[in-house]
């Protein structure tokens, strides 16, 4: 039975259905939007073989702590609350594990992490459909997934893939997100596909979701991701960082309108 969170309002996936697509990016920037937005956010990285969280929010020499030995007391970055894996570890070293320990572990930052109060945590989820993704979305209660993709056919198969893992298992899905839709020339402005174009929004339109945005190719996102500097702060006025204060502008909408409908009585009509 999913278990809920003490004092967290709503918990959301950001999934892909494989890596490389931007679905981290994608995460950390939507986290500081809602934060910048006036919301309370916390964001779990729970790839624990590759947590990027930690250079992301540029904190790759913070950690998370521990004053009782029993309860964990997350790092803070941009206003959000952050707990990652790579807070315990070197960058370099590799997480040698076999599932059992990994599921503990996440577990342990799902519930063990002082997150309170919360109005959004977002949980970044490792690429794929497999054991822990599955134990994640049973594990806790999710109030809705994101899937991030970007155009290109081979990447959209496995982001359908993963939308249906969270289907068979009665989450609402918040929309599609498809990132690296296209790259603007700074010097000329013409816009290049370079891995296609549309492919997420028909993909969301086949399968009935909501397409929440397209994400360009931009060379400021990848930079200041690198430095820790999330572009919805450090470059407001880009046009991904406006992409992505509307992607969280509409999810907060739905968050608040799903809840609100599972809110109201059920009305019996007896004939």
């Amino acid at each position: 039975m999913p278990k809920s969170i003490e004092g967290v309002k709503h918990v959301i996936a950001v999934a892909s259905g494989k890596g490389g697509v931007g679905k981290s990016t994608t995460a950390v920037n939507l986290a500081v939007a809602l934060s910048v937005a006036g919301h309370k956010v916390g964001i779990l990285d729970a790839d624990v073989y590759g947590p990027s969280l930690p250079r992301m929010m540029g904190l790759k020499d913070g950690s998370a702590s521990s004053e009782d030995g029993k309860t964990i007391s997350p790092a803070l970055s941009h206003g959000v609350k952050v707990m990652s894996m790579g807070f315990l570890v070197e960058e370099d070293t590799p997480m040698v594990w076999r599932g059992p320990m990994v599921l503990s572990a996440l577990k342990q930052m799902m519930f063990d992490v002082k997150w309170a109060p919360l109005d959004v945590l977002i949980i970044d989820m490792p690429p794929g459909t497999g054991d822990t993704q599955l134990s994640i979305a049973q594990a806790i209660g999710l109030s809705g997934a994101v899937i991030v993709s970007t155009p290109q056919d081979i990447a959209l198969l496995d982001a359908r893939k993963g939308l249906n893992m969270f289907r068979k298992v009665n989450i609402p899905i918040l929309g599609m997100v498809e990132n690296m839709s296209m790259f603007v020339c700074p010097e000329c402005g013409h816009e290049a596909h370079i891995f296609s174009h549309g492919g997420a929004e028909k993909a969301a339109n086949d399968l009935d979701v909501n397409f929440l945005g397209a994400v360009p190719l931009d060379l400021t996102v990848r930079q200041n991701t690198d430095e820790g500097k999330p572009v919805v702060v450090s470059a407001p006025d880009s046009a991904p960082a406006e992409t992505y204060r509307n992607l969280a502008k509409q999810i907060w909408t739905t968050l608040e309108e799903n809840a609100e409908k599972a809110a109201q009585p059920v009305k019996i009509v007896i004939e």
